[in-house]
């Protein structure tokens, strides 16, 4: 009896214990990261971390920095690279740096289970002519979020070459092409701000 109250103290207290661990692994995380932002040399170094989640904050922060002087580095790290997530923010970083291929692997995780990843990559793009090209090419849910993307980023050009999307045989893209033909008429629409 005296050993199964033993356990159970034990067992009882197991959980608070892996909570403080995670918490602790969090906290690690947030401080590399922290570390990272704004120099490419600590982010670079990241970039070897266990952590996979470290890893892809250090890509992403390279990407957000364009660091082109890293871009051979992370050439390297993006072959080796196992991780999926990892290895989808190292193409981000990439085509930042100016390996406009790169786009290619972040237009087809649009359609995995990175996909949000993705669109939030496609999102911080600036500018919607790069995605043109992909248009005729994709269909199903990489069209929709290609669609979804320019809803965000399109301009008159855009509404144009989404306009025809609207009468696709597939209701999903058909519903994208004009949730972005109301998103970019109502920002075009919308005053602009003064310099």
């Amino acid at each position: 009896m005296k050993l199964r109250v033993v356990f159970t103290l034990i067992a009882l207290a197991a959980p608070p214990a892996t909570a403080a661990h995670a918490q602790t692994r969090e906290q690690m995380q947030d401080e590399a990261v922290g570390r990272a932002r704004g120099n490419a040399e600590v982010a670079a170094r990241q970039l070897t971390n266990n952590d996979p989640l470290i890893r892809q904050r250090a890509a992403e922060e390279l990407a957000r920095l364009k660091a082109t002087e890293k871009r051979r580095l992370v050439e390297g790290y993006r072959l080796q690279e196992k991780n999926d997530r990892v290895r989808l923010a190292l193409d981000w970083a990439l085509y930042r740096m100016g390996k406009t291929e790169a786009l290619f692997e972040i237009v087809r995780a649009l359609d995995s289970s990175r996909g949000n990843q993705s669109v939030a990559y496609l999102n911080d793009l600036g500018a919607p002519e790069p995605l043109y090209l992909f248009l005729d090419r994709a269909s199903g849910t990489t069209l929709t979020r290609l669609l979804e993307a320019l809803a965000r980023l399109g301009d008159a050009d855009t509404l144009e070459r989404v306009k025809p999307y609207a009468a696709s045989n597939d209701p999903k893209v058909a519903s994208a092409a004009r949730f972005a033909e109301r998103e970019i008429t109502r920002r075009l629409a919308a005053p602009q701000p003064q310099p």
